[in-house]
Order: structure tokens, then sequence, then C-alpha cells
């Protein structure tokens, strides 16, 4: 019976498959099988040991319910492994887990399960870049208010606001490539780190291994792959899914009804509300924000298992069985989530359009200082006189244009259209070449 919602309810089939109890024991068995063919290689055992061990290395023939079985006899997970392999193999048994401890094989394996879990990740976010690339190439040109403390601002496009989340994006992708270096790392040390089981070839047994399986081999170890590494991982999913918070944040303040300025994708037969038939819920967006906060809270346990006592305890063996693939397999659902959401987006230019003269020419109030200060007023008296004709005309509840053509001052010295410098459309500053600066460099990478 499912317990946790990732079994029945979050993320990709793809992504949970990665984590399952029958994969997790083939890639167990994916690297009890290279030390055997390491140990052959150097001359610790016979070939044909080897290509015993490596053709019994497979759950046809180790089953996880014998796995198991074993595990509750003997209460020790990876030994039950050990056990079932070398039971499946027959006198070439004799050879299985040679000279390795439990955690030269799980950081090992754990290391073919962050390659394949974050290869899924890296797929998801250039997608979404390109997602977020095209919605700013669209969008470029559409002019739309500013927001800065929940006030309006100055204008903004929004080709700018996906430009920007692009680069965002952008950067994960960096810090991923640069994250596999530390983290796609496994190790055949032994107990405490120091090869003394594997003898004068412990560095060329573990090379072997680790180029065996396309993975890079700790230059220095204890028992355990140093939890350094573990902590950066998570903490690159909790900062993608930080990021992921912040797009859908902003989506689900857009689409409140007193700004109305862009809609999730709503399917015709959708159900906002199980009482109110009229409302349209930015369901999608506040999964990806609720999501965010449990893939973000489990950095915490992941930076605590950084200290391990001595050569390590055990501490850590617990909670990365909980916060490792429930970050992985939520950081998917958030990553899929805000795909659909962007690509099936709404925006509304007539409500983005009325929105940005709301204000009535307020938000124009520095394109009009600056007009000043290019006639002669000091910047700062061109401030204060701003200030003061923007609360006059917040107070009698006019345009910032009608109390401008009411001053004489103000009419010397920007003539008798002021208005001219109240367009919005005309004070985007470089907004459309930086999108087209992020559109070239986003499509080279």
């Amino acid at each position: 019976m499912a317990v946790h919602p990732i079994d029945y309810r979050y993320g990709s089939p793809e992504m949970r498959r990665v984590f399952e109890e029958e994969q997790k024991l083939q890639r167990l068995l994916d690297v009890e099988a290279a030390l055997a063919r390491a140990h052959a290689a150097v001359g610790n055992i016979s070939r044909e040991e080897a290509e015993e061990i490596t053709r019994k290395a497979s759950t046809v023939y180790v089953r996880l319910s014998r796995v198991k079985e074993i595990e509750v006899a003997i209460k020790h997970d990876l030994m039950a492994v050990v056990e079932a392999l070398a039971e499946a193999c027959g006198e070439a048994g004799r050879a299985v887990h040679l000279g390795a401890t439990s955690y030269d094989i799980i950081d090992t394996a754990n290391a073919l399960q962050f390659k394949a879990a974050l290869s899924i990740v890296e797929r998801d976010l250039e997608e979404l870049e390109e997602v977020l690339l095209g919605l700013a190439e669209k969008h470029k040109s559409l002019v739309a208010v500013g927001r800065t403390h929940g006030q309006h601002a100055t204008p903004i496009t929004y080709g700018l606001k996906f430009a920007l989340w692009s680069r965002e994006i952008r950067r994960h992708l960096h810090r991923l490539k640069e994250l596999k270096k530390r983290v796609l790392v496994g190790k055949m040390s032994g107990a405490v780190g120091t090869m003394a089981s594997f003898g004068e070839k412990g560095f060329e047994i573990q090379d072997r291994v680790m180029q065996d399986l396309g993975l890079r081999p700790a230059m220095v170890s204890s028992q355990v792959v140093q939890r350094d590494r573990y902590a950066e991982l998570l903490l690159f999913l909790a900062l993608v899914a930080a990021s992921l918070d912040k797009f859908g944040k902003e989506i689900r303040n857009l689409m409140r009804t007193e700004i109305a300025e862009v809609s999730e994708p709503f399917g015709a037969e959708q159900v906002g509300s199980s009482t109110m038939p009229h409302k349209r819920n930015p369901i999608d967006s506040e999964k990806v924000c609720g999501l965010a906060r449990v893939v973000k809270s489990n950095v915490f346990p992941a930076l605590e298992n950084v200290s391990l006592e001595h050569e390590r305890d055990l501490t850590n063996s617990s909670c990365e069985r909980a916060i490792i693939p429930e970050s992985f397999i939520l950081l998917d659902e958030i990553l899929k989530t805000m795909k659909k959401v962007l690509k099936g987006l709404v925006l509304h230019p007539e409500q983005i359009k009325k929105n940005l003269h709301l204000t009535r020419g307020l938000n124009m109030a520095e394109a009009v200082m600056l007009a000043l200060v290019e006639r002669g007023i000091p910047r700062q008296e061109a401030h204060r006189l701003m200030r003061k004709l923007s609360g006059e005309a917040r107070a009698k509840g006019v345009g910032l244009v009608d109390v401008i053509k009411e001053s004489g001052e103000m009419r010397k010295l920007l003539g008798d259209h002021p208005e001219r410098f109240l367009d919005p459309e005309s004070y985007i500053g470089t907004a459309v070449e930086q999108v087209e600066r992020v559109l070239k460099a986003g499509r080279r990478k």
C-alpha cells in the first residue's frame, strides 16, 4: 500500500524508476560486478570467476525478495545483497565483494543513481530554458508596469521578465556541469579508506572500477565518500526549486483578480473550487511553491550529514534514504509542472495595458524628473518637485499630467505637451536589446 505521495502522485515514472528498490539493487550488483572484473584484471581472481559474477549480477538471478529474506535474518542490507549474489554464483561466489566494505558498493551505486537522476533534471532544465526563451522572444516588446515592494514602478517588458528567468535556468545548467565533477564520484578504499584490504593494487582496482562504471574515483576517502559532496547535490536541487518557487509565486501574483495579467492553462472540464463554480485557481503554480518548500527543507539534514564521527557513523544512512529520492522526485514534479504552466501561459494584453496606466502617469515620474534634469534643474531638486506633484495628483485624484499642466513652472520647463514625457511605451530603455542579447547567448549556450 502506497504511503508517501511520491509513490502515487508526484514525479514522472522515469524519475521514480531511478529510485525503485529493484533499480537500486541492480546498481549495487553492477558495482559488485565491476569490482570482480577489476580483481580479475589485476590477477586477484580468475577471469572465469569474474565472468560468472558479472553474468549473475542481475536481478534476474538475484531476486529482491531473496535479498530481503536474508536481511531479515542478518540485519544488514548490503551484506544481504552480497550473500544473495554469492549464492547465485556457486563456486565463484567466494570472490564476491573481495576487499570491499559496504559503502564502497553503496556510495559508488549512489553515484550511478545520481548520474541517471541528474540527466533527467538536466534535460528538463534545458527544455524549460527553451520555453522561457520562446516567451522572451514572443513578448520582448510587450510593455507592462514594473513592480517593486508590491507597488507600481517604472515600465518593464514581459520579454525582459522571461529573459531574466531563462538566464537563471542557464546558471543552474552551468552549476550542474560543475557539480557532476564532484558528485559523480565513487570509491573502492575499504573499511577506513586506507585500501589495506586491496593491498598494493588498491589504486589500480579503484581506478578500474570507476572507469568501468563511467565515474570519477575519489582521490581520498574514509569509509564513505565525503558528505560535503551530497550536501552540495541537495543544495543544488534546492536552489533549482527556489528559482521555480520564484517563478510560481510571480505567476500566482499576476493571476490575482485585481491584477489579472496572466493565466495558467485551464482545461475545459477543470474544476477550480468545490463550492465556487467561477474559480480558476493557480493550482499548478501553488503546487510548485508548496513542493519547493520540502526540497529546500531537505538541505538541513544533508548539511548535518557532513559531520560524521571519525571515519564514519551511520547517522547519514537513514535520512539519506528519505531525503535523496524525495528531493529528486519532487524536483522532477516541480520542473515538469512549471514547463506545463509556461507552455500554456496566457497573457492578457488589454489588462496589462490597463494596469500600466492604472496610476494615471505616476509610474512615469522618474522620466519627467530626468527630463527636468536635462533642462538644467538639479537632480535632487527635480526629485523633490516630482515627489510634491505626485502627492498632489494622489490627493486630488487626478493624473500626473493634470497637475503638471496646472503648474506654470512646469509648463515653462516642459512646454504645452508634457504628456510626451509620460508615455510608458517610450520609457523601456534597453529592455528589447537586453532580451535580444539573452536570446543570442541562450541559443548558443
